[in-house]
């Protein structure tokens, strides 16, 4: 009684055992079997390396496309994405240096195939806001990051403001949080920002607000004791703005570039005293001022601070 093949690879083994068995030709079996000679020969050589499993149904993708990317370009974006980690936008502006035009998507899929993605534990949820066109000096976003590794046993503070207009970042390091740090802190990025700040943004952290201690201890509710950071904002007639409490996404321009702070400077130097720690961060701050950024479309904080004040200059 004869079966039904089960699958395709034993119908096809079926047309090509008379043929392992030499019972009959290859050209003999063409001749009767909807098949060419060539696939006859493919499934026979197929067979002879890889079993039964060599006849199964095989991908018809095209091995290489004529407009994929010449490897060489592949090699360098990868060689460039391992020195530097930046992203495929900032990576497109690097090569077009080169010479090298090739879109940024395309460069995206070459770094997640390499691997080079990063990687996150948790989906991240995207939120919409509505952005509005504001001008360098409208806000400014300030807080504090603990320096990583501590001096002789003491930990300092990087004190970073940044504008959201412009991206231009200025920081210093201290000994302590406290009151009076954050204003001579603000005072100094008063005096080094090329234009008028009319507001800044912190979180509530007791260095720069009150309002979640003091306030609620205050003999008179109505008329809370105001904070030295508060009382110094009112007189500069600069606004002082509170993100929610625990939203840090509320300050990222700031949080953002702390991360490059982590990522790309203190995971790469050492330093031995204060003097020296000063020094290196004041380096890396105009080198930060100098780097592309993706949101100002490849402008450098400081020429799209140039920029928005030139244009500011000619309306006025």
């Amino acid at each position: 009684m004869k079966t039904m093949p089960n699958n395709v690879q034993e119908e096809r083994f079926r047309w090509i055992k008379p043929i392992i068995d030499k019972k009959q030709t290859i050209k003999a079996i063409s001749e009767i079997a909807p098949f060419s000679e060539r696939t006859i020969k493919n499934w026979i050589k197929a067979f002879k390396e890889y079993g039964l499993e060599g006849l199964s149904n095989q991908s018809r993708r095209p091995k290489s496309h004529p407009d994929d990317t010449p490897i060489w370009i592949k090699e360098r974006i990868i060689e460039l994405r391992k020195e530097s980690g930046e992203c495929a936008l900032k990576l497109k502006w690097d090569l077009a240096d080169e010479g090298i035009h090739i879109h940024e998507r395309t460069i995206g899929k070459i770094i997640k195939a390499e691997g080079l993605t990063r990687k996150y534990r948790i989906r991240r949820i995207k939120y919409k806001y509505i952005k509005e066109q504001i001008l360098p000096g409208w806000l400014i976003e300030i807080d504090v990051k603990y320096v990583p590794e501590k001096l002789h046993n003491k930990q300092y503070y990087q004190y970073t403001a940044i504008d959201v207009a412009s991206r231009w970042r200025y920081i210093q390091i201290y000994d302590e949080q406290s009151n009076y740090n954050a204003i001579c802190f603000l005072k100094e990025v008063m005096k080094r920002f090329p234009g008028n700040i009319k507001a800044i943004k912190t979180d509530n952290h007791s260095t720069f607000t009150n309002r979640y201690t003091g306030y609620l201890k205050s003999t008179d509710p109505i008329n809370p004791k105001l904070h030295e950071l508060d009382k110094f904002c009112i007189k500069n007639d600069i606004k002082h703005y509170l993100i929610d409490p625990g939203k840090p996404a509320q300050n990222g321009t700031v949080e953002r570039s702390h991360r490059s702070d982590q990522e790309t400077f203190y995971d790469n130097i050492q330093f031995n005293s204060l003097s020296e720690l000063k020094l290196k961060t004041r380096l890396w701050n105009m080198y930060y001022n100098d780097l592309r950024h993706c949101g100002l479309n490849g402008l450098t904080p400081n020429q799209a601070l140039d920029s928005f004040l030139r244009v500011q200059y000619v309306r006025t």
